[in-house]
């Protein structure tokens, strides 16, 4: 068999040499840590969210917490209270340019978000597009920092919002638009579908979880407390990957073909590989990264290439949304156990079941009385 090959086209334009993605957050957050990435083997990168007026975005410290095993010092979940980029957006811009120019066959998405100004998403969607970039994800879904400006979740929780924001993008947009869904909503495609229906070539999914990591019981006050004080954040790390699952799998559901670049709590090419078997074209890693290393790709590749040899797929599509089909409903399984014990009984009435030696015990179960 032949080494199966991790590469994917996604949207007819934008090629991948591998599906792993940073997302958007910390590991994307300058051009230099951007290159390191892509030197080390990173299909693509989504950039830290970026907005007009930077100025506007003052980060605390701390700004994380750690949700760890009972039994282990494992990180199982994290909590971030960080905003967007707060680097000046004329420095991105050079940054994207160069970027683009010494890695012409690397995958770059700009995250962007905006305030709920029609001119000003046009504005950032021209002058990010100048730079060559491969598409733009909209982060309609950060749980935390601007609601005030009806930024992020405010946005993204609101599909007629959605709709009108990813409208207005695509009437100036000449390369693909991911949205980036809330997972902090009871339907999931609900969003999704307004923005799909607005036009948009792909759905990013999911992102972060509003969240309270925990109290310090020494301080009694929650973390991570800057100035003896905290705010609701966003949750990540391994323990959101079954919501995050969840979700991907509706929103593949509702919308067959829409492309979906899936993440939430992936550290291994395991994980990614259940988030590409119900309908994720590309899968991100933020958190993951953060707590391991960039040099975390070369094992998630690996990993990838060993699932897909040992189920003989050859290219990533043969299993894009394979275990999709598998999903049905509660009075569904019932119908389906009842006819496969009703099939076993008649089974075991067959004569190589009921005669195997002990003919008048055999006899007796087969008398009614």
């Amino acid at each position: 068999m032949a080494r199966p090959s991790l590469a994917i086209t996604v949207n007819g334009r934008i090629e991948f040499d591998n599906p792993f993605m940073l997302a958007s957050g910390p590991p994307g957050t300058n051009g230099k840590v951007i290159a390191k990435s892509y030197d080390l083997g990173w299909g693509g990168v989504v950039i830290k969210t970026i907005s007009l007026d930077a100025s506007k975005v003052i980060n605390t410290a701390p700004r994380y917490g750690k949700l760890r095993g009972r039994e282990s010092n494992d990180v199982i979940g994290f909590e971030n209270i960080e905003l967007i980029s707060d680097r000046p957006f004329d420095t991105w811009l050079d940054e994207l340019r160069q970027l683009r120019k010494n890695y012409p066959k690397k995958v770059l998405i700009a995250s962007i978000m905006e305030e709920y100004r029609r001119e000003a998403w046009h504005e950032i969607v021209r002058r990010v597009q100048e730079t060559g970039v491969d598409g733009f994800e909209l982060n309609l879904s950060c749980p935390h920092g601007l609601p005030e400006r009806k930024m992020g979740m405010a946005m993204g929780e609101n599909p007629e919002l959605v709709s009108e924001v990813c409208g207005w993008v695509k009437e100036v947009a000449t390369v693909p638009v991911w949205a980036k869904m809330t997972p902090n909503v009871g339907h999931v495609t609900e969003p999704a579908g307004a923005a799909i229906k607005a036009g948009v070539d792909g759905i990013s999914a999911i992102n972060t979880i509003l969240s309270i990591i925990g109290i310090d019981l020494r301080t009694l006050r929650p973390m991570p407390t800057v100035e003896g004080f905290t705010v609701p954040g966003g949750y990540s790390g391994q323990a959101v990957r079954p919501i995050a699952l969840r979700q991907v799998m509706e929103i593949a559901r509702a919308f067959p073909g829409v492309p979906i670049s899936g993440m939430g709590g992936i550290e291994t090419g395991t994980d990614a590989a259940q988030f590409i078997l119900l309908g994720s074209h590309t899968v991100q890693v933020c958190t993951g990264a953060m707590l391991r290393g960039y040099e975390i790709i070369s094992e998630l590749k690996a990993d990838l290439e060993r699932f897909m040899v040992d189920h003989e797929f050859t290219d990533l599509r043969q299993f894009i949304g394979k275990s999709l089909p598998y999903f049905s409903t509660h009075h569904d399984l019932v119908s389906r156990q009842k006819q496969a014990k009703a099939e076993k009984a008649v089974a075991s009435n067959r004569d190589a079941e009921t005669w195997k030696g002990a003919i008048a015990k055999e006899t007796e179960a087969l008398t009614t009385n």
